[in-house]
């Protein structure tokens, strides 16, 4: 069987084919490879020296173990410094490697421009996010690791970044809040806090009598040494601040570290109880939960019957 004889033209288009494609591969494993290869080397030698500053920043900020505040700053720096060294890195290799292929970029870029400003306008909550992380940063409003309420969530900041805020609670719950929604900041965790304890006692009590008492505990609790660095000012009892019924509210507060309340305030209630019920001092009753009885009165008529509480 003859097959057709194929025309000389064809001939020469298959050879000019097959010479550039054999051209193309040779320039490929001999130019292109080597330069993609050394690109994507000098970006891995870059992510870990970004990778080196990034784990010294977090280490040193483990062993700020007496400033807590410092510690919180390394943290939120060595969190913006890995995610924008990363961003510019992985954004200028991919330009190298559109270079390397004779891929013009600058279309790219020109429409990408073009494009960036339909995205922003749909988009405007990503740069108010933006905006209102770099004024968060700079205004140094909160760090890592300190105990905040924002958006009306409280807990501690497990990352932060120009676009968001995660904040985690007590209860385990991880919250991610967009930084455009962070109006109000309550920091718990700078300088210092106030542990403040309401002790609600009976009118029957002697009210020079309680204050010394609390006088007594509080300023035990605050020479404990359990709480000694905890601590940071001598308690100042208020007095009498509050009579409802038969209660009689008298304000407890000692200055103590950021965040550090929590001790003090349980071992206040502890002592408490245990002194009052040596001494006979009764707690007071919440006047809501009292309950008004009739004592009906055999003489008298039902508009004069008296109401006694108990």
């Amino acid at each position: 069987m003859l097959f057709p004889a194929v025309p000389p033209q064809d001939e020469r288009i298959v050879q000019v084919l097959e010479r550039d494609w054999h051209n193309d591969v040779i320039l490929l494993i001999i130019d292109k490879l080597p330069r993609l290869a050394a690109v994507l080397i000098f970006f891995f030698v870059l992510q870990r020296i970004v990778l080196f500053f990034v784990k010294k920043m977090q280490t040193r900020a483990d062993r700020q173990v007496g400033n807590f505040r410092r510690a919180a700053q390394l943290r939120t720096m060595a969190s913006i410094v890995r995610a924008t060294s990363y961003g510019i890195l992985g954004f200028i290799t991919f330009l190298q490697v559109l270079n390397i292929f004779n891929i013009p970029y600058q279309p790219i870029l020109a429409s990408a421009g073009i494009v960036g400003v339909g995205i922003g306008l749909g988009a405007q909550s990503i740069f108010k996010d933006m905006i209102n992380g770099f004024l968060i940063l700079v205004e140094d409003q909160y760090n890592v690791g300190e105990v905040v309420t924002i958006a009306g969530l409280k807990g501690t900041v497990e990352d932060l970044s120009l676009r968001r805020t995660t904040v985690r609670d007590g209860d385990g719950t991880l919250y991610i809040v967009p930084n455009s929604q962070v109006a109000t900041v309550s920091n718990l965790s700078r300088d210092y806090s106030i542990a403040t304890l309401n002790v609600a006692v009976d009118a029957s009590a002697n009210p020079d009598k309680v204050i010394a008492i609390l006088g007594q505990i509080a300023t035990a609790v605050r020479n404990d040494s359990a709480f000694q660095d905890i601590a940071i000012d001598d308690p100042n009892i208020l007095g009498v601040d509050k009579i409802e019924g038969r209660s009689v509210t008298y304000p407890i507060q000692i200055r103590v570290r950021a965040n550090q309340r929590d001790g003090v305030l349980r071992e206040l209630r502890r002592r408490i109880i245990l002194a009052f019920e040596k001494d006979g001092i009764p707690l007071g009753n919440d006047p809501a939960n009292m309950l008004l009885l009739r004592v009906p009165n055999p003489t008298a008529t039902p508009a004069q019957e008296p109401f006694l509480g108990s």
